[in-house]
């Protein structure tokens, strides 16, 4: 597969660069055909002592942009290597761009909360905590499993009771797995599609709070 970088001049921040350092970091990771923007607009809702960082997908996707290509996956079960591809790109991102000495903390929605998973899995220690919204685990086995379960990092796993766009079956492997290799706060908000609720973004920024201490 070909490998995927981030474009560092469309990253959108909360605060200037002199003011980064030594706060902790938030990367925002949108959904599919979606853009940096998107979930950039949930800032002021966070708590505000994080620097937020809203990246943009590195794959154009009609007017917007995705983690994966379309054709590159099934629905409810994205490949190992598809995966790798995204959550490396960020990665790398994260490598070159950003000082990191104070945390760092991930929040993805549908194709962007895959993303951060598989990002746990690839670095477990890196991360302080992440946050994955209506978005499911990749069902393929990776090397770096073995290391979450022990030393399981904090998500924040939330989801629409009447989501119909993530496959039921994706979510039923999702939740053992999960429960299993993080130390997982799981909240089902009755009534809510495939997006995001008022009383979940309240539920995300005390979750946020209490990982700053």
């Amino acid at each position: 597969m070909t490998k995927l970088t981030i474009d560092r001049d469309a990253v959108l921040w909360s605060t200037p660069g002199a003011e980064r350092a030594g706060r902790p970091l938030l990367v925002l990771l949108h959904g599919m055909g979606s853009h940096e923007g998107d979930l950039f607009g949930l800032s002021p809702h966070l708590p505000l002592n994080v620097t937020v960082a809203s990246v943009r997908a590195p794959i154009a996707d009609g007017p917007g942009f995705s983690w994966f290509p379309r054709g590159g996956y099934t629905p409810g079960d994205v490949s190992r290597e598809v995966a790798d591809a995204a959550a490396d790109a960020v990665l790398a991102w994260l490598d070159a761009e950003t000082d990191t000495g104070a945390g760092v903390g991930l929040l993805g929605f549908s194709q962007g909360a895959m993303v951060a998973t598989q990002m746990l899995r690839q670095e477990p220690r890196r991360f302080d905590y992440a946050v994955a919204l209506s978005g499911y685990v990749p069902r393929e086995e990776h090397d770096g499993d073995a290391r979450l379960r022990e030393l399981p990092p904090p998500v924040f796993w939330g989801r629409g009771g009447a989501d119909a766009v993530i496959p039921s079956t994706s979510v039923e492997w999702s939740i053992p797995w999960l429960a299993t290799h993080t130390t997982l706060t799981e909240r089902v908000y009755p009534g809510l599609g495939h997006g995001v609720a008022p009383q979940e973004l309240a539920d995300i920024s005390a979750f946020i709070a209490a990982r700053l201490g």
